[in-house]
């Protein structure tokens, strides 16, 4: 993900925010005077990794550039409950318009970042990456993932063109795990190769087809320390099912490279934020 394709998603992201937000117009700032000035203060209700800058700084660029907004934490830092976490100075009518559209930015990128960090700070005694997945909020793909990384997590394929990740129904549809990555380097040989596997035998049949990352969906504990034992590092292991806290640990000190957790995007919880006049 670079840097040019995430500054044009976030324009893209902000834009289509305010046409849902503001459609033919805010008529409740139609009250305010137009010369009216304000000062307001955004603050975090609970501790929370903060993450979401960019997209306020546009939604509040693409609103009215002369607004002022000083942040007074950084990008992927801790903050606390009561903690100030932006100020915004300017129009009254513009900062209003655009509150809850940078808010809704905020509290879902800080969400995501907060999860990935409670994930990472599990395993950081460890040498695993904890990875993110595709089961993220529509339309905010690329900016979950970069929630995810301020949240020190690692992202896997941004999109289904990134790499091939080669299920279930695609071994069957391919007759096989051979065939299945087979058929890939035969499609794109520069692109990388996962499969998935459910037990040792196919592990081992995955590893012989060399597959440059294989998943271990849902092994249990010791078959996982036996995949890591059988591969002897001739491809990258990458576990996957579910895992809650506990056994996430037990999971990153099998030995295993990655671990996959659906739960950084989809089971992302609002942050809460409170903007208020001063």
């Amino acid at each position: 993900m670079t840097n040019n394709i995430l500054l044009a998603d976030i324009e893209s992201n902000v834009r289509s925010t305010l046409q849902e937000d503001i459609g033919s117009g805010d008529i409740s700032v139609s009250l305010i005077p137009t010369e009216e000035s304000a000062k307001a203060q955004v603050i975090c209700r609970e501790t929370a990794v903060i993450c979401g800058q960019p997209w306020v700084n546009e939604v509040f660029k693409q609103i009215d550039p002369s607004i002022e907004i000083k942040w007074e934490v950084s990008e992927g830092s801790q903050c606390q409950s009561n903690d100030l976490i932006f100020k915004a100075h300017g129009s009254a009518k513009n900062i209003l318009t655009a509150e809850r559209s940078a808010l809704n930015f905020l509290q879902i990128l800080s969400g995501t970042a907060t999860i990935a960090r409670h994930y990472a700070d599990l395993v950081k005694h460890t040498t695993v990456k904890i990875l993110d997945t595709r089961k993220t909020i529509p339309g905010l793909r690329l900016a979950q993932k970069y929630a995810v990384t301020q949240g020190r997590c690692y992202n896997h394929r941004l999109g289904l063109y990134g790499a091939f990740l080669l299920k279930e129904n695609h071994i069957s549809a391919c007759g096989g795990i051979a065939e299945a990555i087979t058929y890939a380097r035969r499609f794109d040989s520069e692109k990388p190769v996962e499969i998935e596997v459910e037990t040792l035998e196919q592990l081992e049949i995955a590893l012989t087809a060399k597959a440059d990352t294989v998943m271990l969906d849902n092994f249990t504990l010791e078959d996982l320390k036996q995949a890591v034992a059988v591969n002897n590092n001739r491809a990258l292991l990458e576990a996957s099912g579910g895992y809650d806290d506990a056994s996430i640990i037990a999971v990153a000190e099998s030995g295993v490279d990655y671990i996959s957790v659906g739960a950084l995007t989809k089971h992302c919880r609002a942050i809460d934020f409170s903007m208020r006049f001063v």
